[in-house]
């Protein structure tokens, strides 16, 4: 555990301010659920909660499934971090930070088709996704439950002269539709 050196007081009803800073890094925003753990040290651990995140070992059966019958990566995320992998560098994506702008396609409820083909941008997958101009296809389609945007189903290829079509986006679309009732359920 690492020290910030910021203390805070639990005010009269038993809250704790949590900083600006430590909230804009851990991507922390008003009416996220923290989860809350301690230790027998009496130690308060909180943990953003990812409801997604608690079918982690299903999603990634999922995503082995989905990259065995496409041929493709497969990655299925929450609101911030790959939760499964499958396919060709799986371990480059998973526990690793989603990029800005495969969140904004997930709070705009985007599904997105792109080929290289086409001069289509592709969108990377990670903050720190070294690979993303090496795509040549991929399919975002966002998971939503219980109305809110949950996390994404993604597809990718590096394959040359691959391109994504509706059969790709379908397959997707089932995917994050039966994620999304898996939440709600």
């Amino acid at each position: 555990m690492k020290a910030t050196g910021i203390v805070r007081r639990i005010d009269e009803l038993g809250r704790v301010v949590i900083p600006k800073e430590i909230r804009r890094t851990l991507r922390i925003r008003e009416g996220d659920p923290l989860e809350i753990f301690t230790d027998r040290e009496g130690e308060i651990i909180l943990k953003k909660y990812s409801p997604i995140g608690e079918l982690s070992d299903f999603a990634q059966e999922y995503a082995e499934s989905l990259a065995l019958s496409s041929g493709h990566t497969v990655a299925i995320c929450d609101k911030d971090t790959v939760i499964a992998v499958s396919g060709s560098k799986a371990k480059e994506f998973l526990n690793k930070p989603i990029n800005d702008a495969l969140e904004r396609i997930m709070q705009n409820r985007e599904r997105r088709v792109a080929n290289q083909k086409d001069g289509q941008e592709m969108i990377s997958i990670t903050i720190n996704d070294i690979d993303a101009g090496e795509y040549t296809a991929q399919v975002i389609v966002p998971i939503i439950a219980a109305g809110d945007a949950i996390g994404a189903v993604i597809m990718l290829s590096k394959e040359p002269n691959t391109t994504m079509q509706q059969s790709e986006l379908l397959v997707c679309e089932t995917a994050a539709n039966f994620l999304g009732k898996q939440m709600e359920s």
